[in-house]
């Protein structure tokens, strides 16, 4: 059976190295000079296949190109303020038969009126919310409270406009918004 001495606290057989080859040390310099030598000897070599990479120069002055203040590019030739006056087109076109034209913005003219409805909600308190967003947009709402079967609602309207013109710039507006609108005609009592 196998003793161990190191643990014994000195008792016993003493260690020996019987049986061991002395190792062969280096001086610690030795290992950074052939470190440093590999290095150098890699980046050397690396310039050499770098310089044989490069294509050869000309050296004489029949092979270089001309130099950039030497070149000037061509001025462009714009020929179409000539050629559009000579030319002319001849198209044959009957006038249609056209009606007068009615104002169909007045209301007189329509019989019509649109409302724009920008939001339905079940709790007042959103539908002011609405109307607050609708008057920072300098627009002008209303809040209407209606029962029906499904309970009771309230619906924020723009209008009554008489113009689609009216119409398109409330709806604009609100577009930017992210509003989603309903537009709404209604005829003129």
């Amino acid at each position: 059976m196998a003793r161990d001495y190191a643990k014994s606290g000195g008792k016993g057989k003493p260690r020996s190295n019987a049986g061991r080859k002395p190792a062969a040390r280096q001086a610690p310099g030795n290992a950074w000079r052939l470190y440093i030598a590999g290095v150098l000897t890699g980046v050397f070599l690396s310039f050499i296949v770098y310089l044989t990479t490069l294509q050869p120069q000309a050296t004489s002055d029949a092979e270089m190109p001309p130099s950039a203040a030497e070149v000037t590019p061509p001025k462009p030739r714009f020929d179409f303020y000539t050629l559009l006056p000579e030319q002319t087109i001849e198209v044959d076109v009957k006038a249609p038969d056209v009606e007068p034209a009615r104002d169909l913005g007045s209301p007189a003219a329509t019989g019509e009126r649109y409302i724009v409805q920008a939001g339905s909600f079940r709790q007042r308190e959103d539908a002011d919310r609405r109307r607050a967003e609708l008057l920072l947009l300098g627009l002008e709402p209303s809040v209407q409270e209606s029962n029906s079967d499904n309970g009771r609602w309230f619906r924020v309207y723009l209008g009554p406009y008489t113009s689609r013109d009216e119409v398109n710039r409330a709806r604009g507006l609100t577009a930017a918004q992210d509003i989603d609108t309903l537009l709404l005609k209604r005829g003129l009592p």
